[in-house]
């Protein structure tokens, strides 16, 4: 569907380097990355709204890399929706259909046919200062969607909104790409996000790529520091690898992988069990301090000074079963194939 290669796009002070992609038709890719690692620039230039220094963009097995962006029959929704605020939703809707001198009858067909799949029939009336963040970014999804897209780009759709409206717009989402089966490219700073929607998703950083796979080989299998870091691995051990024993200072973590050349172990601190007696059937188990602990709401981290400290995240019934304070002393247990080396 759409493969980007080599692409290379130069700014005053920020640059592209290197972009090379490959997008499945019907797939929803997750582009994940810090702010200001390029993730919109690429949107854009995808969209044909950059200029291209070096590098080409395929669609559809054709060359588009100097097609100008209306013939490209790509869709693209920013985060802010950058809705008309003088015209109703019904207006906002069909202003691309009406731009492109379509019949009547084929505009009302596709408004009555695209706010039914959005439920937001009952907002055609309304001008965007009557309406919340979610039912904005509903209609500005809308106004997309009625030109049919082949591909659909959404920049941080999401990041706005209120927890609620989050969730059941990434349920829209879903539906969207199920249903129609349309191939979506999502740009976003949370990795929920991509555990949540994506089918592949790539890490973004200073202006290139550093990882593409499928949202358990980003978020469990990093293959750089850098991907570790964003992606809220916590636990991240310089040291050294060793057949499959990982010694990271005096302490020997037992993985599953041989990996030549590893420096950095880690693992998720979901994946860390704390105990107040040792469990004797754990490849791993350590004793250690409790030297730290954030409270989180639902679940809370648990530092532990092994040495190293290791992080666990912890339900918040146990924490409190368990009675765990600073100073306290516990044992961490993880299983071998719980550990990743890079």
């Amino acid at each position: 569907m759409l493969s980007v290669e080599g692409l290379c796009v130069d700014f005053k002070h920020f640059s592209l380097r290197d972009i090379s992609l490959n997008v499945g038709t019907g797939e929803y890719f997750v582009l994940v990355g810090p702010t200001g690692s390029g993730k919109t620039v690429l949107l854009e230039t995808v969209a044909g709204l950059n200029t291209i220094k070096k590098g080409k963009i395929y669609f559809s097995g054709k060359d588009i890399t100097s097609l100008e962006p209306e013939k490209r029959h790509i869709s693209m929704v920013y985060q802010d929706s950058a809705l008309f605020p003088h015209l109703s939703v019904a207006e906002n809707i069909t202003f691309g259909l009406r731009i492109k001198r379509e019949k009547n009858i084929r505009i009302n067909d596709r408004l009555a046919a695209v706010a039914s799949m959005l439920k937001v029939k009952h907002l055609l009336s309304r001008r965007p200062a009557k309406l919340s963040g979610g039912e904005k970014q509903k209609v500005a999804l809308a106004r997309s969607l009625i030109l049919d897209p082949e591909l659909l780009l959404l920049d941080e759709p999401l990041s706005a909104l209120d927890p609620e409206s989050r969730e059941n717009l990434q349920r829209e989402l879903r539906r969207i790409n199920q249903e129609l089966g349309v191939t979506i490219i999502h740009v976003t700073h949370d990795c929920d996000e991509v555990q949540s929607l994506a089918n592949r998703a790539g890490v973004m950083g200073e202006g290139r790529i550093h990882q593409i796979g499928t949202p358990e080989q980003i978020l469990r299998k990093p293959i750089s520091e850098f991907v570790a870091k964003f992606t809220m691995m916590r636990n991240i051990f310089p040291g050294t690898l060793k057949g499959n024993i990982f010694y990271s200072g005096t302490t020997a973590i037992i993985g599953a992988e041989n990996k030549e050349g590893a420096e950095h172990a880690c693992i998720r601190p979901e994946d860390v069990m704390i105990s107040s007696e040792p469990v004797l059937s754990a490849t791993n188990s350590f004793a250690g301090l409790i030297t730290d602990i954030e409270n989180k709401g639902t679940f809370v981290y648990i530092f532990v000074d092994i040495p190293p400290v290791i992080c666990c995240q912890v339900p918040r019934h146990n924490y409190y079963q368990m009675r765990l304070c600073k100073g306290k002393n516990v044992y961490v247990s993880f299983r071998p194939d719980e550990v990743h080396v890079f």
